[in-house]
């Protein structure tokens, strides 16, 4: 199974992820569309499922940050995980136009409130995690590992 994760973005993995995320018009009254976090991220796996790329033009400046819808939790962690599962390591290599990133950092907003410093490896964002946000650290983590 971990195989699965190297050979290159699982974007069913990633839309149903997202789609467990989204509240939905019963919780949000009215779809926001990308002016909702989670929205935006739908619309980038979307675009990538049609035209596989791997960088969204200025795909990190309009992540919505100022969404403050309140997510879950749980659903969020599991997405962040996988998310971090798809990544691929590149350390040095990293762009913060990544689709991996953008969406990563959608999640961030819904789950943390805010985008997060990424340096392109899985392990240190975990490790930035631990040291703030040491609850949601260990569920991500924890799924991360499965």
């Amino acid at each position: 199974m971990a195989d699965m994760y190297k050979k290159g973005l699982n974007a069913q993995l990633v839309q149903n992820d997202l789609e467990n995320c989204c509240r939905g018009e019963a919780a949000c009254i009215r779809c926001q569309g990308t002016g909702c976090a989670i929205g935006y991220a739908k619309e980038c796996i979307q675009t990538y499922i049609k035209t596989p790329k791997k960088e969204v033009p200025e795909g990190t400046a309009h992540v919505p940050t100022m969404d403050l819808k309140i997510y879950d939790e749980a659903e969020l962690e599991i997405a962040i995980a996988h998310i971090l599962k798809e990544c691929k390591d590149c350390k040095e290599d990293h762009t913060e136009d990544c689709i991996i990133n953008v969406i990563r950092n959608c999640l961030e907003v819904g789950l943390l409130g805010d985008l997060h410093p990424y340096e392109g490896s899985a392990l240190q964002y975990l490790m930035y995690l631990q040291n703030n946000h040491p609850e949601k650290a260990v569920r991500i983590a924890e799924t991360y590992k499965s």
